[in-house]
């Protein structure tokens, strides 16, 4: 753990500590004095950050085409710190004028102990700021994360701008982030979070800023010694084919190529490149050496050793969702030949159809039980031969799930599938139910055809009403508008269509009335 880390533990050990006592005239103190080292540290943070900004922008001045897209980068993580920062110190502001009146001063705080100022401002319903900085960050710290290739440097911003739910002790449901920090908190000990708060976004702004600068010299290439590369373009090589491979000498000087011997004979001027017939099946190893030629009337030898395997024509079938196809449905497939272009790849099935789609295969199982087989052939060599032959199982779709389509308070769709508490005007504003299968495998719409709800009255007497097909019947409609909070209702007797023809009845769902 880094020493920042430690202070910033240590910190929070002593805040929990200051709350769980009551809140006199010295703790008060207290929080103050670790605001003001806060404070101090920020403004240290912040020389620093700058120092790091007019490294990247002198780059930039001297090395335009090296530099100026990083310094670009790093404008934009300057304003957009600036602009959080801002809005934290207004989060202040605004904590102290709720305190201690329209005349409130951060730097002369009277009110310290006031336990409902930092509530109200930062978690009020009809003007959440707190929400709104957990937002803001959350957007700041993905755009430093989208900046920094260092995977460790993301974590260490991800970890000092966390914004998760937290869970209390005794509390079932987590809490929101700025609802453990703000709730019930006096005055005093909210200023010094979103002072603590704008620590971390210095902190985080400087480990963007130090990747950027690292990122000027990450494309400078520094050599200390030579070395021979063969780089094939592919170590498997399907019988027919031919073995392809650059053989490359880094940090080559384009002016004065090396001369190249393979197994004794000395290449032709190829640039390097050279193409060996796979005429046997088994692994093959080759030598050869390259020759270059220095300044000084030198010159240096640098042995390669390529290697590659010929293997037998084979072919990879696969379901993208599963092992098994679905009668019915298009069931998505993938059709490879290692060393085959696509194109030259052609397939047929029994039992079914299979065609193109885009760069995959779609294949139609006709009928539920009878196993289907994929032959496959491609074009190697000038001529089609066959490669691969494959069996699949097919089976009848499973049954789907009924829900009652909703939208969110943003408007977003979303599927309520029962028992769960939901206000009654979603409910009545919902035209009726469907069904579908949705479980990160398949996603099939099905035809509701008709279904019944289930009311009980105050004697605990069952009043069953039918729909209106895939809709609510208005008898429906009014006992639900007769439901109080608390009850419940249950959906039955769901009828549901498949794509494949079949009907089936399918689980019910219980309602809940919140």
């Amino acid at each position: 753990m880094s020493p920042r880390q430690r202070m910033i533990n240590l910190m929070y050990i002593v805040l929990t500590a200051m709350l769980a006592l009551n809140v006199s005239s010295d703790v008060l103190q207290g929080f103050t004095q670790v605001n003001d080292g806060l404070m101090r540290s920020n403004d240290n943070v912040g020389s620093r950050n700058d120092g790091v900004y007019r490294r990247l922008e002198a780059v930039a001045a001297d090395n335009p085409e090296k530099g100026e897209r990083w310094y670009r980068a790093a404008s934009d993580v300057r304003e957009a710190t600036r602009r959080l920062y801002s809005f934290v110190d207004s989060l202040k502001q605004a904590i102290v004028i709720e305190a201690d009146g329209k005349n409130g001063d951060l730097r002369d705080i009277k009110n310290q102990e006031d336990l409902e100022a930092a509530s109200v401002v930062m978690l009020n319903p009809t003007s959440p700021q707190g929400r709104r900085l957990r937002e803001r960050i959350g957007c700041y710290r993905a755009m430093l994360a989208g900046m920094t290739a260092d995977s460790a440097k993301r974590a260490d911003i991800a970890a000092a701008l966390a914004i998760d739910a937290v869970s209390r002790r005794g509390s079932v449901l987590p809490v929101d982030w700025e609802t453990d920090l703000f709730d019930g908190k006096p005055v005093i000990a909210a200023i010094t979070l979103l002072t603590k708060i704008q620590n971390d976004i210095r902190y985080a702004e400087g480990e963007a800023l130090t990747q950027l600068l690292a990122n000027v010299d990450a494309g400078d290439l520094r050599v200390n010694s030579l070395n021979a590369f063969v780089i094939p373009q592919s170590r498997n090589v399907m019988r027919g084919d031919s073995y392809s491979a650059d053989i490359v000498l880094a940090a080559v000087d384009t002016t004065r190529l090396p001369v190249i011997y393979m197994d004794g004979v000395r290449l032709a001027d190829s640039g390097g490149h050279i193409n060996i017939p796979a005429l046997s099946s088994g692994r093959h190893t080759h030598s050869g050496y390259l020759e270059v030629a220095h300044d000084d009337g030198t010159v240096s030898r640098h042995e390669f050793t390529p290697e590659y395997t010929v293997i037998e024509p084979s072919a990879t079938v696969s379901a993208t969702m599963m092992n098994v196809f679905y009668a019915g449905i298009d069931n998505p497939v993938d059709i490879s030949v290692p060393g085959v272009e696509p194109s030259a790849v052609s397939a047929t099935m029994t039992g079914g159809a299979l065609s193109r789609s885009g760069r995959g295969w779609v294949a139609r199982p006709a009928k539920v039980g009878t196993d289907v087989v994929i032959t496959v052939t491609a074009d190697v060599g000038g001529h089609r031969q066959k490669v691969a032959e494959t069996t699949f199982r097919t089976r009848k779709l499973p049954d789907p799930a009924p829900y009652i389509a909703l939208s969110d308070s943003k408007g977003n769709p979303v599927r309520y599938r029962g028992s769960k508490p939901i206000a009654k005007s979603q409910i009545m504003a919902a035209p009726g139910i469907e069904a579908a299968i949705d479980d990160d495998m398949l996603n099939i719409a099905y035809k509701v055809l008709g279904f019944e709800t289930l009311f009980f009255d105050s004697m605990g007497n069952a009043m069953p009403e039918v729909s209106d097909g895939a809709l609510f019947s208005r008898r429906q409609k009014e006992a639900i508008k007769r439901m109080s909070r608390g009850k419940r209702f249950f959906i039955s007797r769901v009828r549901a269509l498949g794509p494949d023809g079949i009907e089936r009845d399918i689980a019910p769902m219980e309602v809940i009335i919140n």
